[in-house]
């Protein structure tokens, strides 16, 4: 039986839920790609276990993808030289194959070998959503929190990367603070 995902927030775009494979929801840092059996649990949420191998050629790209997008998130309207060499090197693995076959035009992955495909479609993710708008990449509003999303909401105002545990969290902080005065 296939283990269930321990993420309390999964379901953003490919390079954000990538990043969110570390979280803390308590004073100890949890990460789910410490082993293959994390990484099938990350490729199975995100609809790539068939087409990747939770092996440890792959576990060992996905991991330079996460620190190289993690360190590009910092900033993303003016990452640093670092950050743009880090996503570069994992884009120069692979490459965006365009066809048109009778159906229409088509793209298609083509990393520079299988292990590298899951960490190369997350980095062109991460362009995907900077060219939407990198304003709406952000990471939670909760100092604690390591989480990272993408905010879709009308306003732009999301702060939080769920309002059940961290935005509830600064709520009762606040409350607790106006009680004490």
């Amino acid at each position: 039986m296939a283990a269930e995902d321990p993420r309390p927030l999964v379901g953003e775009p490919l390079s954000l839920d990538l990043l969110n494979t570390r979280w803390r929801l308590t004073a100890i840092t949890e990460d789910l790609l410490t082993d293959v059996a994390g990484l099938a649990v990350w490729l199975r949420s995100n609809g790539l276990d068939e087409r990747c191998a939770a092996d440890e050629a792959t576990l060992d790209a996905v991991l330079q993808a996460r620190e190289a997008l993690a360190e590009a998130v910092r900033d993303p309207a003016n990452p640093s030289r670092e950050a743009l060499a880090r996503v570069n090197a994992v884009l120069d693995r692979g490459r965006l194959r365009r066809g048109l076959t009778a159906e229409g035009p088509t793209e298609e992955a083509e990393p520079d070998s299988p292990a590298w495909l899951p960490a190369w479609l997350a980095a062109d993710d991460y362009l995907r959503l900077l060219s939407i708008d990198p304003g709406r990449v952000r990471a939670c509003a909760n100092e604690g929190c390591l989480l990272h999303f993408f905010d879709a909401s009308q306003n732009r105002r999301r702060r939080w990367c769920s309002m059940a545990v961290c935005g509830n969290r600064a709520k009762a902080a606040r409350h607790y603070a106006r009680a004490r005065r």
